[in-house]
């Protein structure tokens, strides 16, 4: 995801889908994986398997309530076809023209975002960040109203929690640094730096971490906060 259109569990104790961690910053281990979209034509899974080591993938499914990514079906064969764990993501438009957040969670979900128990699909991701403006014209307390209508949709479809991907900043500026969501969805945090800094929103760390927006195989550069073993009990749930 790039900031035009691109981690933390939710705490041990929860009931959410997703495996148990450490919850210090600083992982003890991590996966590599980076995540694309129609911006990358083509893409060499099989190098970006075999050569560079990566081994999730995030590819961008839909935005608002009518655009699908053109891209989405290649992308997501060939990562499958490759090996990959994989899994797609919406990107948000929270102003009122294109529809509720329930609205968007159901044309994601029908559309590239679904999420079943085989292994190898993780659950959606929410893609929150600047858009038209920067809040979407929202206030923050209608913000997390609108994500929160997201989430609950698409909890109710899948039976999974969708990861939310934002930055700090964005995540401050336009939700109020809510922690609304630390008990449901998993962070995929974007800080384009050599270390990761503390999440926001009460988090207590980081699920995913979008730690560049390049990568030598297309795309933003990710990390997962874990092993591989832990990497696949999140895609079976």
């Amino acid at each position: 995801m790039k900031f035009e259109l691109s981690s933390v569990l939710a705490l041990a104790a929860t009931a959410i889908a997703a495996p148990a961690m450490d919850k210090s910053l600083a992982p003890r281990a991590v996966v590599k994986g980076f995540d694309i979209s129609h911006y990358q034509a083509t893409v060499n899974y099989a190098a970006a398997y075999n050569t560079g080591g990566l081994r999730f993938a995030m590819v961008k499914a839909t935005e608002g309530t009518t655009y699908k990514d053109p891209k989405f079906t290649t992308h997501y064969n060939g990562l499958t076809n490759a090996g990959f764990i994989r899994g797609g993501y919406h990107f948000a438009n929270p102003s009122s023209s294109p529809g509720s957040g329930a609205a968007q969670a159901s044309f994601f979900y029908k559309n590239g975002g679904g999420w079943t128990n085989d292994g190898i699909t993780l659950p959606g991701m929410l893609d929150m960040e600047a858009g038209s403006s920067k809040c979407w014209g929202l206030s923050a307390s209608q913000m997390v109203t609108w994500i929160n209508d997201f989430v609950t949709k698409y909890h109710s479809l899948s039976t999974r929690y969708p990861i939310i991907y934002t930055s700090p900043d964005w995540w401050k500026s336009c939700t109020g640094n809510s922690n609304a969501f630390i008990n449901k969805s998993p962070l995929d945090m974007a800080q384009w730096s050599s270390s990761p800094g503390t999440p926001p929103g009460g988090w207590p760390y980081w699920t995913f971490w979008q730690n560049a927006d390049t990568n030598p195989y297309g795309g933003d550069s990710d990390q997962f906060n874990g092993d591989m073993t832990q990497l696949k009990k999140m895609a079976t749930g």
